[in-house]
């Protein structure tokens, strides 16, 4: 394996992580359930609709879920479904949907399950956020500040669900503690016995921990104690 320093692989991590954003439009937990028992599959939307087609949900927030830069882009309801939306209006909902509360979102189905929400609404006072391109004015990032905040993780748990990208490919999965591993879907390929509910996996990688939980892009996969070094060399 070539070795680099930390920032190096900080800043390969986030090539990994833009990567990755570029093909995908892409917190208290319940108990955890005992151990060895199989993992519920994520429940369909009800009408079923097909991908890319108009879709409606409701449910209580069970938690919010982050990008490995940290960013709120999704939340998961009680029942395990996955709701994403922009990362650009990701702190407008965690401050205006708590944990517990019961909302209503409007959307597109996409691959998975997963509702890609253009409009989430509080089923008890209204008040709603909708999806809006942010102004073109709006202050960014600089590129030379982008990866700073990255840090090295590990993960380890049972998958709760395999997250993908909007054409369906699997980049990722989502474990039962709320923690997010993303992978790029050429990866994710490699490992499809592993990308399954209740299958116990292990990563290490560059990302985020904060309040809502804790991302990460993997730089290698597998199970405890039998990881598999993703690159060898930093990906460009």
């Amino acid at each position: 394996m070539n070795r680099f320093n930390p920032i190096a692989r900080a800043a390969a991590a986030l090539a990994v992580i833009a990567a990755t954003a570029a093909c995908a439009a892409q917190t208290m937990p319940p108990p955890a359930p005992s151990a060895g028992a199989p993992m519920p599959p994520p429940p369909p939307f009800a009408a079923a609709p097909r991908d890319g087609a108009p879709a409606s949900v409701s449910g209580v927030v069970q938690r919010y879920v982050i990008n490995p830069e940290g960013d709120v882009d999704g939340m998961l309801l009680a029942d395990n479904t996955l709701v994403r939306f922009p990362p650009y209006i990701g702190t407008q909902v965690a401050a205006t949907f708590a944990p517990g509360a019961t909302v209503n979102v409007n959307g597109v189905a996409q691959p998975g399950g997963t509702l890609r929400a253009s409009q989430i609404a509080d089923a008890n006072n209204g008040r709603s956020i909708v999806d809006q391109p942010p102004p073109v004015d709006a202050q960014r990032l600089p590129k030379s500040l982008a990866g700073v905040g990255l840090v090295k993780l590990d993960a380890t748990g049972r998958v709760l669900r395999v997250t993908s990208t909007p054409r369906g490919e699997p980049d990722g999965v989502l474990l039962t503690d709320g923690t997010v591993i993303k992978l790029t879907p050429p990866a994710a390929a490699r490992f499809a016995n592993l990308l399954q509910p209740g299958a116990t996996i292990a990563a290490q990688g560059y990302g985020t921990r904060n309040r809502y939980g804790e991302s990460l892009q993997a730089t290698a996969f597998g199970t405890p104690g039998n990881l598999t070094v993703l690159y060898d060399t930093p990906p460009r």
